[in-house]
């Protein structure tokens, strides 16, 4: 981790502010995997849903803390197994949340990277999107466009994580 000033983002007073690197290169990475495919809007709340769903499949993949531009290729195949639709993405990421607090709770820190993977974990899980229902029986939309179709209200991170899915294959 990065250290400047004299300052503790964490309300220790060891003189140091600790600088989230790998959530900020996580979401880095999920923000141009999602640009790249140009699915949505980078402003519209579907773009954010997708990043930071993507981004903590990226921070909460990297086990060894060693996210790097040449380990980013090698882990797509990772990242879009994880992010498949028959696969519980949101029983893993509780499962990896729960291990990060655990050993932070055990080496007595709160490293600023965790804080911002559980609010981002928050957001996605509180938040609902008015989106289109992937679950109706197909041809049972009104005859017009597919946004005169049902739509539902649905945790961001459903959305996302197709999004986020879509986009590693577009890459």
């Amino acid at each position: 981790m990065l250290h400047r000033g004299h300052e503790s983002t964490d309300g220790t007073d060891g003189g140091e502010l600790s600088v989230p690197m790998a959530w900020l290169y996580a979401e880095y990475i999920a923000d141009e995997l999602l640009r790249t495919g140009d699915l949505m809007p980078p402003t519209s709340f579907e773009f954010r849903a997708g990043r930071d769903a993507l981004a903590l499949t990226v921070f909460l993949s990297d086990t060894d803390g060693e996210l790097s531009g040449i380990r980013v290729i090698s882990q797509l195949e990772n990242w879009l197994s994880l992010t498949a639709y028959d696969q519980p993405w949101q029983d893993w990421v509780r499962e990896r949340m729960a291990e990060l607090s655990d050993r932070a709770a055990e080496a007595g820190t709160r490293p600023p990277d965790l804080a911002l993977a559980e609010n981002a974990w928050r957001w996605l899980e509180e938040t609902e999107l008015l989106a289109p229902d992937l679950d109706a029986v197909p041809g049972g939309a009104a005859a017009g466009g597919e946004d005169d179709g049902p739509k539902v209200w649905t945790p961001a991170w459903r959305l996302g994580l197709p999004l986020g899915h879509l986009a590693i294959h577009l890459f």
